[in-house]
């Protein structure tokens, strides 16, 4: 089911000519392998950042140390802002994120199995909370699945929707179209190529 459900994220994204980025924790890279171990994964994904630790929360995705140290990492607010801030540091049209208890004992006061994830997109930002059962592996791995079903429910209102497509922040191909009109314009001098700029122009029209 995970791998249907990642083919399917691939391929509502390729059609959109969208992108995803990933906000770890408990899944610790997971969510972005699955994602990257599906056929064109190289088109969308943008890449993701392993979260564990609250002071990379705080520093990399820019989650508020105010409310780590007031509600824990364990928590819906701190999914969010997990979400958004991948997002937004790494340009895509999409972030997820993943954080909670994966086991074998608690963690800050929440039971093995405690789990929030989020999607950020065009038309906002979504939680949800997850009580799941089993070991390590099978929390984690649960996580991954209840991650990208929301995902495939959040791409399919997208797609009914012109939010998603004005929103052109991470859009692949738009490098292509930013340097037709250009083209017209006096030349000036030419800036770094920054690495999602390099990334798009890589798989543009693959």
């Amino acid at each position: 089911m995970t791998r249907e459900l990642s083919a399917r994220v691939v391929s509502r994204l390729t059609e959109a000519h969208q992108t995803i980025a990933c906000g770890e924790s408990l899944t610790a890279g997971l969510v972005s392998a699955t994602i990257a171990d599906t056929p064109g994964a190289s088109v969308v994904l943008l890449g993701g950042v392993v979260a564990y630790a609250a002071e990379v929360k705080v520093d990399l995705l820019g989650v508020p140390i105010a409310l780590i140290a007031e509600a824990g990492t364990v928590d819906p607010r701190v999914a969010v802002a997990m979400a958004e801030g991948v997002r937004v540091r790494l340009g895509a049209t999409w972030g997820v994120s993943t954080t909670g208890v994966a086991g074998p004992g608690p963690a800050e006061g929440k039971p093995t199995g405690t789990v929030h994830v989020a999607v950020a997109g065009p038309g906002g930002t979504e939680s949800r909370a997850l009580r799941l059962t089993g070991d390590r592996a099978d929390i984690r791995a649960a996580t991954v699945e209840h991650l990208l079903r929301l995902l495939v429910e959040r791409l399919d209102v997208a797609v009914k929707s012109s939010d998603a497509r004005t929103d052109r922040r991470g859009t692949v191909g738009e490098t292509a179209r930013a340097a037709t009109t250009s083209a017209a314009r006096p030349r000036t001098t030419p800036t770094p190529e920054s690495p999602r700029e390099r990334h798009r122009e890589r798989h543009r029209g693959g």
